[in-house]
């Protein structure tokens, strides 16, 4: 089994933690992982990306060209990753600010979620990118759910203060998925 995920969106939308929170959940549960951010301009308001190689077998090469998912933050990120995207794999649209689209595909499962609303109802839209990431695990299966949420323990420890923002972002965007 190897699966591939990109996560893609505007500079600043916690993209590559997005990345890092599912990679950290599959080595938990013992898998080879591969994480590779994008750096560069993407950083200041273009697309950023990175890709999760997760495997149960040695990763030959961890760049991906055909991803089996994508988490599209945004239209750009939509537009630019989900032709790649392998048949009947999820790709999750954030229908925040993506209204209205789709991927243009009837091969996959499309997931809608309205990820920045439902962190701006939070208090914070810099809790998209834990929504978004819960929900497409919740549809996927890619990991065990309680995966995700001892990844984003363990990265907020320090930070208790965001500890229950957080927790309630996964709760809800697992139930995003769950009733999408």
């Amino acid at each position: 089994m190897q699966t591939e995920v990109i996560f893609a969106g505007f500079g600043g939308q916690g993209i590559l933690l997005s990345g890092k929170l599912l990679a950290y959940a599959a080595l938990e549960k013992g898998y080879e992982v591969a994480w590779v951010p994008s750096y560069g301009p993407e950083m200041r308001g273009g697309t950023a990306y990175c890709s999760v190689v997760i495997s149960d077998r040695v990763i030959g090469s961890p760049i991906t060209k055909t991803p089996q998912h994508l988490v599209a933050m945004n239209l750009p990120s939509l537009q630019k990753f989900a032709p790649a995207v392998k048949p009947h794999g999820v790709i999750l649209i954030n229908s925040s600010l993506i209204p209205g689209e789709s991927s243009g595909r009837d091969d996959v499962d499309e997931l809608y979620v309205p990820a920045t609303g439902i962190a701006k109802g939070l208090g914070s839209v810099k809790v998209a990118n834990i929504v978004a990431l819960s929900a497409f695990v919740a549809r996927s299966g890619i990991v065990d759910f309680e995966l995700i949420e001892k990844a984003v323990r363990k990265e907020f420890a320090k930070k208790e203060k965001f500890m229950p923002m957080n927790m309630e972002a996964i709760r809800q965007g697992r139930e995003a998925a769950v009733s999408a």
